[in-house]
């Protein structure tokens, strides 16, 4: 049975191995080493304060999904939203209900902090996720583009 729990301290290994799973699945070839990858988790889920939140599926002690997530202010309003920045579910455990308990579990958290919707984004090419999503009866919404600094562009600009 699948129980769906949110990260605790004591997960942080499991999740280290998991999230390189997830890297080397969307085709990452540079992981990081391990106590790197403690210390980031660590830092993210448990720092003061946090600056992101996870839950973790797991199938008797083996962590076989979880959702990051972090809450944005303003929403609708003067509300906020629940953003899911990462759903992964093991190869192993697909289209077995894993990302759909997470999924429901992420509801829930979003009604227990009044959130007004929970937003994500997904890859063009990510197929199997999209169905995953149409599945739950999620439609695309079209109404938003997408953009991204990264890298070298993070660094100020000077003024001409």
């Amino acid at each position: 049975m699948t129980v769906v729990v949110p990260a605790r301290k004591v997960h942080v290994d499991a999740v280290a191995t998991l999230l390189e799973e997830m890297d080397k699945f969307y085709g990452e070839t540079k992981i990081e080493p391990l106590d790197v990858r403690v210390r980031h988790i660590n830092e993210a889920l448990f720092g003061d304060p946090p600056l992101a939140y996870a839950v973790l599926a797991w199938n008797e002690d083996v962590l076989v999904g979880l959702a990051t997530y972090s809450f944005l202010w303003p929403a609708v309003g003067l509300t906020r939203s629940l953003y899911l920045k990462e759903l992964y579910v093991t190869e192993a455990a697909r289209t077995r209900g894993v990302g759909r308990l997470l999924m429901n579990h992420l509801v829930e958290v979003a009604v227990a902090h009044s959130c007004s919707r929970i937003e994500w984004t997904t890859d063009r090419n990510n197929a199997g996720a999209q169905r995953f999503y149409e599945g739950l009866g999620v439609a695309q919404n079209g109404h938003k583009i997408f953009y991204r600094i990264e890298g070298q562009s993070l660094e100020p600009q000077s003024g001409a």
